[in-house]
């Protein structure tokens, strides 16, 4: 049995690589080939390119890519038409895996959407092309699962894989002490995103509005977990222009300092759900191009953007986005945050509340069950 999988940015990579493990334990000896990042080749799966440095969010942004994009998109049509997979299995980064499904359907070969496609935020086109080409959506979100069966999609819940991920290998205290924070001074985190763009955009007003936040909070700290898809040099230049910020960079321990901070500074997208998983009050924030920005608001259908949000069906955390999104909104919302504890209690047990009802617990072991039962009956 072979199985084709395609991701294209960090986060679908990481859940990329849940995935390919989980199916290799159900399935040994199975085959695993396709786009991703570096965790899912470490997982086994046999690359054909990595985009993960190339994702882009925002209409313009992948225009600029466009060219390279749909090269990709024959290039990996052709290789499912030649391999034969017994399953195509796609992973979020819709604007690139919605045509690569209706490719590869095309040859005969059963879909399987993890991570769907958003059409409860995008409009029902999506969920009406996934259920036009007869693919399976193997759901992640309750609503989500609602949604794709109205629109006459072959659907199965199984569960959001994240919080079971979500594991910190030490407690908030040792955490502290092993990766050099005080334990007797505030700790905030900051995640200003996984892509290039993302950096340059948010990570300037976010070390501004640190900047105002240390003159109101004695002995305030700043913890900045390095995603892996960003170079360091390129977060040192920014830090560089502030150096009255205490920042310390991490690497290989998000979850750990998760744990360990009091608040979060964080950037829209699974990160926000991370912290969620962990109980972290914090704050979301988001700048993108304005060509996106306007764009993005004429065509979604939701009135947050923030995945706890959307999970609880209503505003548990701030979001401050575009416009919003500047030092001096970001620096009064966090003190007025960290200075109200009961306020931070409410979040935090808000947050927990939601992240208990994705069902966590054998999710992923979930996900990979659908799929080798989709690619069985093909066998």
């Amino acid at each position: 049995m072979k199985i084709m999988l395609s991701a294209g940015e960090a986060s679908g990579d990481l859940s990329g690589a849940h995935l390919a493990q989980a199916l290799r334990r159900l399935q040994p000896g199975l085959r695993l080939f396709g786009m991703g990042g570096a965790r899912m080749k470490a997982a086994g799966v046999r690359l054909l390119f990595n985009p993960t440095e190339l994702s882009t969010i925002g209409f313009l942004e992948v225009v600029r890519n466009y060219t390279l994009l749909r090269r990709l998109l024959t290039r990996l049509s052709e290789v499912a038409a030649h391999q034969r997979p017994d399953a195509l299995v796609v992973i979020d980064y819709p604007g690139f895996n919605l045509p690569l499904a209706e490719l590869v359907r095309k040859q005969g070969i059963p879909v399987v959407f993890y991570f769907s496609p958003g059409a409860w935020a995008w409009g029902a086109g999506r969920a009406a092309r996934v259920a036009a080409m007869g693919a399976w959506v193997a759901a992640v979100f309750p609503f989500e699962a609602e949604f794709y069966r109205q629109a006459g999609a072959k659907v199965e819940f199984v569960g959001h894989p994240l919080p079971a991920m979500v594991k910190p290998r030490w407690s908030g205290a040792e955490a502290r002490r092993r990766l050099g924070f005080r334990e007797d001074a505030p700790l905030f985190v900051l995640m200003p995103g996984s892509r290039q763009q993302e950096i340059r955009l948010l990570l300037p007003p976010l070390l501004a509005a640190a900047a105002g936040l240390g003159s109101a909070i004695p002995g305030l700290q700043w913890g900045l977990p390095l995603a892996v898809t960003i170079p360091r040099d390129r977060v040192e230049e920014h830090l560089a222009r502030y150096p009255q910020v205490p920042v310390r960079i991490v690497e290989d321990a998000t979850y750990e300092l998760l744990a360990a901070a009091d608040l979060g500074l964080i950037c829209s997208g699974t990160a926000t759900l991370e912290a969620a998983c962990l109980g972290v009050p914090m704050l979301i924030v988001y700048r993108t191009s304005l060509s996106t920005y306007w764009l993005s608001r004429l065509l979604l259908h939701l009135p947050y953007v923030g995945l706890p949000n959307i999970a609880a069906g209503r505003q548990i955390v701030p979001e401050l986005l575009q416009d919003a999104c500047t030092p001096q909104r970001i620096a009064a919302q966090a003190l007025a945050l960290w200075q109200d504890q009961s306020r931070r209690a409410q979040m935090r047990a808000a947050l927990l509340e939601t992240v208990s009802r994705l069902q966590g617990e054998g999710a992923v072991e979930r996900a990979a069950g659908l799929i080798l039962k989709v690619a069985r009956e093909k066998l």
